[in-house]
């Protein structure tokens, strides 16, 4: 068997270089987490909360189609005054137009689209946010989310 045998001047400035490239290596690393930390600590804290478009669809014993839409997750909780950016992505349906009761808020979600609903309530309680399309049984609903404020 054959070893390879270094001089010790050439074995030291191997493992030189390799504690340099491992130091540099991991300032790198360390500056692009204080980055991250750094980003994620805006003085703007806004919690992101994520929801999507699902539908449900069955067969009755007698062949007729069965279907429902729903928001999912059906209910998120939220803390009075807090800042919170709600992701609806489009999954099931064309587009569900729908707002929060007791608010001015509206808008549409549009199938393989993200909207975007930035959320404030200052007054704690249960707001609905309902799907106009699809607000009671007869229209395939009602799709419905509660919103509820503590």
């Amino acid at each position: 068997m054959r070893f390879l045998v270094f001089k010790k001047e050439t074995f030291l400035f191997f493992l030189a270089a390799g504690i340099m490239l491992a130091s540099v290596s991991a300032w790198f690393m360390l500056k692009a987490g204080d980055a991250a930390v750094f980003n994620q600590e805006s003085s703007e804290n806004i919690r992101e909360i994520h929801m999507v478009t699902v539908e449900y669809k069955s067969k009755k014993k007698n062949g007729e189609e069965i279907e429902v839409y729903r928001w999912d997750p059906g209910t998120i909780n939220i803390h009075k005054g807090e800042k919170v950016r709600l992701y609806i992505s489009g999954i099931n349906g064309e587009e569900h137009p729908f707002f929060i009761e007791g608010t001015d808020i509206k808008g549409t979600v549009k199938k393989g689209e993200e909207t975007v609903v930035p959320l404030q309530i200052n007054k704690k309680g249960t707001y609905r946010l309902i799907c106009e399309v699809h607000s009671n049984r007869e229209h395939n609903g009602p799709m419905i989310a509660d919103i509820i404020v503590n």
